[in-house]
């Protein structure tokens, strides 16, 4: 038996950054070269502290423009980290609707969610149905980013539930592989008509 589900956030409610917003991201930082490759690697190599609540958004940038040889103002820092909310802002509808359909019917719903401050704040003022999940396990709030063994331990912690009723959705097969590893219950993400199967909605 399911007691709780604990959801991802991004590839699953909320969409991964589209062509379009990354292109935007790029020309906001000033990146000109087409492809952004030195760009993408700075963005995601440097992320990871800023998932985890240990740097700031401008800490962050001032980072990446240092890994790219340049120095951002603070006003295009601003307009990057304006942008970079934009890009991971697109919500799927459709698991919305499935998301209050399971808080209508009494489930109890968790989020786990590699995403910064900047952005945690930003869906906690804009999206109310993120007032569904207890407890919101952002990576920049507990200190933890999946696939750490520690960030599922602490949704366990909270959760005070057995491993074992809890299922975890995620569109990815290394956050999958590690929540197993815990013995939580497991779902890789698809889409949301395929999720309310396994869910008997």
């Amino acid at each position: 038996m399911t007691d709780s589900i604990l959801f991802d956030l991004f590839g699953v409610i909320a969409r991964n950054q589209s062509p379009e917003s990354k292109d935007h991201l790029c020309r906001t930082a000033g990146v000109t070269d087409g492809s952004g490759g030195g760009f993408w690697d700075a963005y995601w190599s440097l992320r990871p502290p800023y998932d985890r609540g240990q740097v700031t958004g401008h800490e962050y940038w001032d980072q990446v423009g240092d890994a790219l040889g340049t120095r951002f103002s603070p006003a295009r820092v601003d307009a990057l980290i304006a942008a970079d909310i934009a890009s991971w802002d697109d919500v799927d509808d459709a698991m919305v609707a499935l998301i209050d359909k399971l808080a209508a019917s009494g489930r109890r719903l968790a989020l786990l969610s590699n995403i910064p401050e900047d952005l945690a704040a930003h869906y906690e003022a804009h999206h109310p149905w993120m007032g569904h999940f207890d407890p919101r396990a952002f990576s920049c709030r507990i200190g933890h980013a999946k696939p750490s063994r520690d960030a599922y331990l602490w949704c366990r912690d909270a959760l005070a539930v057995p491993a074992d009723r809890i299922l975890f959705v995620d569109d990815r097969q290394d956050n999958i592989d590690a929540a197993q590893s815990i013995g939580l219950r497991t779902h890789l993400f698809t889409d949301a008509p395929h999720l309310a199967t396994t869910l008997n909605l």
